[in-house]
């Protein structure tokens, strides 16, 4: 099965139960096969709201991008995210990294993230369960742009698959 990385995160209400919700949904569409730890993170963007709870795990899926992403936005309202301004606060959020080594350009969708070497809160959680990855369109070992970035993120709490 092809394997991706999805990032998680929170900043609304009880964050750890909306990641553990989604998470769980998450198992109906493939295996979990590794989950970082999940960090205390700063806002990114807006900067005027509550700190989030972010972290990276590895999946394997029988899903195409475009249906894993069509999925992931499913468990984002079943798990009960309120759509709001861009970058705003969200009860999770659930974001596509890497899937494979596929280049994908889309409006509504770019495989890798578009921000996957400036965000500390996609990198570092990333880099922790699959150190070796390298970006598929640079062919950079992506720690080598960790190198470059300062690490915000606080150890909150550990999961597992």
């Amino acid at each position: 099965m092809p394997l991706c990385y999805i990032a998680f995160g929170s900043n609304v209400g009880n964050r750890i139960d909306y990641i553990l919700k989604a998470i769980n949904l998450l198992k109906n569409y493939g295996q979990i096969r590794n989950i970082s730890t999940i960090y205390i993170s700063q806002p990114w963007g807006n900067t005027e709201q509550e700190e989030f709870l972010n972290g990276v795990l590895e999946f394997s899926t029988t899903l195409d991008p475009i249906n894993l992403l069509k999925n992931l936005k499913d468990i984002e309202q079943k798990v009960g995210r309120k759509a709001r301004q861009r970058w705003g606060p969200r009860e999770i959020d659930l974001d596509i990294l890497l899937y494979e080594n596929h280049i994908i350009k889309f409006s509504f969708l770019q495989i890798p993230h578009l921000y996957l070497t400036v965000r500390d809160f996609f990198l570092f959680p990333l880099l922790e369960i699959s150190p070796n990855l390298t970006h598929p369109i640079t062919k950079r070992r992506l720690k080598e742009y960790a190198e470059g970035l300062k690490n915000n993120l606080t150890p909150f709490a550990c999961v597992y698959p």
